[in-house]
């Protein structure tokens, strides 16, 4: 299966929500529904951001802590936090994820103007999971490329205690 892409010269619409104190987006058309925080049943020998899975109508769903897949520190569950299920495609196939962020914040329409190319940080740092950057107000929305993210198996390095990032 293909997961249509969109050219970047036209209006986009990403679904935003809060890690900590940052913005994060994803497309819209990724997005297969949100619910509330509910424990998985854990999955022996996964890695630290992995959760479990959840049955969600009769599929079986993988649970990713999306803090602890982008290196911040889990922050734990609020009355807030929430599962974003998305659809990704890894090599070649499309598969279901449930993304748990601390809040969603709202549907945003991304123009051209607005899309800021993903900055090169140079040797080291890997940044090929953002689609970009979107310019909101006072702050910036990083846009999360969820195929890259989710197929990396390198990314992130797992940090523990001190050496995780504050969100």
């Amino acid at each position: 299966m293909n997961i249509e892409t969109r050219p970047s010269s036209a209006t986009e619409q990403f679904l935003t929500f809060r890690l900590g104190e940052e913005e994060f987006g994803v497309e819209i058309r990724r997005v297969q529904g949100i619910q509330g925080w509910n424990k998985a049943t854990q999955i022996p020998q996964t890695p630290a951001h992995v959760l479990g899975v959840i049955d969600l109508r009769g599929t079986v769903v993988p649970i990713i802590d999306l803090r602890r897949r982008l290196g911040f520190k889990h922050g734990g569950f609020s009355s807030t936090t929430v599962v974003i299920v998305v659809k990704v495609e890894l090599e070649g196939d499309e598969r279901t994820f449930g993304l748990v962020v601390d809040a969603v914040s709202e549907v945003r329409d991304v123009t051209p103007a607005e899309r800021k190319e993903r900055p090169d940080f140079g040797a080291g740092v890997k940044a090929e999971y953002m689609l970009g950057l979107a310019a909101a107000e006072d702050r910036m929305v990083i846009l999360l490329d969820l195929d890259k993210l989710m197929s990396d198996t390198d990314f992130p390095i797992e940090f523990d205690g001190d050496d995780a990032i504050e969100a």
